[in-house]
């Protein structure tokens, strides 16, 4: 099975975006910190720095993902995007904790502001950045429902609310000179990012534990299956994803007396049914005869969250 050729330009080209703006943003909040000396600002230098680390990452990530299916690896290489997602997670971390030491620091011993018009400038051009970035992954993701660019958006919507709340430390900085304001909102924006991060890492999480898809898309494939003709029931399905790859397996009950190559063609046509709605699947199905008696795995039914 390949990955679909068009996807993997989207995603490429969604990555290529987020290294060059990351830099870009890196650059000029970096002369706007060395004026200020905001930690609000520095927060946000922070966050474009492990941007550009995420942003590699998820780069190779996504060129590894697509690549096919090899002899060292016979169900591809898609679990490379959780990966970087993970990775994401631990960047976003660790960056958070410098900044709100920086923060307490800073707290404990206040220091003013210099040249926060210049500051303010530079936020206003960060946020109109990242929103254009992020309106373009946000399609990108519609498209090919990649995990890695997924995370990117997020981290990236997040620096857009991370400065806005710079922004508003340098504007109320700037019109009440309350040099405790300052530290205040960059270790504030620490702790939003520490806390995203922890949605990334559940994400990541749940493709590198093989966790089962969504039920919608589990009852979609069993209605699918269930529809086609001479099919009575099925069961043992098991689904996963990884990267842009999901893998779908199943079993199919049919008569029993019907011969080989008919419940052959019931399957493969079963299977190009599947296909069509999860174009990117791996698909395997099995066939069984209709009232066979052998053992099942039987889970109890999902917990409901809440």
């Amino acid at each position: 099975m390949t990955v679909d050729a068009g996807h993997t330009t989207l995603r490429n080209r969604a990555a290529y975006a987020s290294v060059g703006v990351s830099t870009l943003l890196i650059v000029v909040k970096f002369v706007a910190w060395l004026a200020t000396g905001s930690v609000a600002m520095l927060s946000s230098l922070v966050d474009s720095l492990l941007d550009v680390v995420a942003a590699g990452v998820n780069l190779f990530a996504i060129r590894r993902a697509s690549e096919p299916a090899d002899r060292e690896h016979r169900f591809g290489h898609g679990k490379a995007e959780p990966l970087a997602a993970l990775g994401q997670a631990a960047f976003l971390t660790g960056g958070a904790l410098l900044v709100t030491f920086e923060a307490i620091n800073r707290i404990v011993t206040p220091a003013p502001i210099s040249r926060a018009t210049l500051g303010i400038a530079v936020m206003v051009l960060s946020i109109v950045i990242d929103g254009v970035l992020v309106l373009y992954q946000r399609y990108v993701v519609s498209k090919t429902g990649s995990l890695a660019i997924g995370a990117d958006e997020l981290h990236f919507r997040s620096d857009m609310l991370v400065n806005v709340a710079v922004l508003a430390a340098l504007v109320l900085d700037r019109f009440f000179e309350t040099p405790i304001l300052d530290p205040l909102f960059g270790g504030a924006i620490g702790l939003w990012i520490i806390y995203g991060s922890t949605h990334l890492l559940r994400l990541s999480l749940t493709q590198l534990m093989d966790h089962e898809m969504p039920d919608k898309d589990r009852a979609r494939i069993r209605a699918i299956a269930e529809a086609a003709p001479e099919v009575t029931a099925v069961h043992d399905l098991r689904t996963r994803a990884a990267g842009p790859t999901a893998f779908i397996q199943l079993h199919l009950e049919m008569d029993g007396a019907m011969d080989l190559l008919h419940a052959h063609a019931i399957a493969d046509a079963v299977e190009a049914q599947l296909r069509g709605a999860y174009p990117n699947a791996e698909i395997i199905i099995h066939q069984d005869p209709a009232g066979l008696e052998e053992p099942h795995q039987v889970f109890p039914p999902r917990a409901k969250a809440g």
